[in-house]
């Protein structure tokens, strides 16, 4: 297959998918983020203070617009790209994932809401094959509310045998994380339980609840899902940088670097990198995985509206 056939994929667009959520998906998102019974997270799980958490939108490739469980093999199979051969669900690894949050969103959608994706991206290389996908969450007047790239890493896949890249388009990148100590530090700890909790978000992956599929993808075993991870270093932003505030937080970008157990303990380090668009403040993150020392989440970038009480 010559490059010229799978630069046709670069800017094809899919068909428009529903999605809709309900103040419950909402909270069960937040819970599967880390959400626990403290007032600062009361906003995101009690109704009353309610509101969305910022990056909820991320869950919708996979939720839809139904509250079913799904067939993770089928909604990864998805639709038939030109000049693309099948993939192997099993063999493809989230890369990287960001968000930019246009409007806060509605506790409960209604009908008529869209998932428009594009591809955007395609590289080759002698490890496989990365796709970045452009998917944009919009009401049923095409106003949109979310903007996010994602990449995913097909592990071993050929398509011309050499090397290629060919991008229309992509999220904003990080700056180098600074060899500093962190402006601010934040730790987490998982639940032995946090896999269950976060899959009823829609992403149901049996690699992240069958210990079997874990051991035989070379994990040891079951791994947290790393959009769950991802929520994690978000609420840690929000929390240190972000005064807690909803809409405090306007882009947040990761490249996912190294897997995740339930009950792991996390470490986000923030460093101020100079001011952002729009009244925003730039950061630059890392997420450390505490029981193997190693990074999680690297290469994290975050426009945020710093609150007064974020002291550096």
């Amino acid at each position: 297959m010559s490059s010229a056939d799978i630069s046709k994929i670069v800017g094809y667009e899919l068909k428009d998918r529903p999605v809709t959520w309900l103040k419950r998906d909402l909270i069960l998102y937040a819970l599967g983020v880390g959400a626990k019974e403290t007032e600062d997270d009361l906003p995101f799980v009690y109704d009353p203070k309610f509101a969305a958490f910022p990056t909820y939108p991320v869950v919708l490739t996979f939720k839809g617009d139904s509250p079913e469980l799904n067939l993770f093999a089928e909604r990864m199979r998805g639709d038939k790209l030109p000049g693309f051969p099948p993939v192997d669900p099993n063999r493809i690894v989230h890369g990287s994932q960001s968000i930019e949050i246009l409007k806060p969103l509605p506790l409960t959608s209604g009908d008529g809401w869209k998932w428009k994706t594009r591809y955007t991206g395609i590289s080759e290389n002698k490890s496989g094959v990365v796709l970045t996908t452009e998917s944009v969450l919009a009401d049923p007047q095409n106003v949109p509310y979310a903007k996010l790239y994602s990449s995913s890493f097909n592990l071993g896949m050929k398509i011309t045998g050499d090397k290629f890249n060919k991008t229309i388009a992509g999220p904003p990148q990080a700056k180098l994380t600074p060899k500093t100590k962190p402006d601010w530090v934040y730790e987490d700890q998982t639940s032995s339980s946090q896999a269950l909790v976060y899959r009823l978000s829609g992403d149901y992956n049996p690699l992240h609840i069958d210990p079997a599929i874990g051991q035989a993808a070379g994990f040891g075993g079951v791994i947290l899902h790393g959009l769950s991870t991802f929520g994690f270093a978000a609420r840690a932003l929000l929390k240190v940088v972000g005064g807690n505030k909803p809409d405090a937080l306007k882009l947040f970008g990761v490249r996912f670097t190294s897997p995740v157990k339930p009950g792991d303990a996390l470490q986000t380090q923030i460093w101020e990198v100079g001011p952002g668009p729009n009244g925003t403040t730039e950061v630059t993150f890392v997420t450390k995985n505490l029981r193997t020392g190693k990074d999680a989440l690297g290469g994290g970038i975050a426009y945020i509206v710093k609150s007064p009480s974020a002291k550096l």
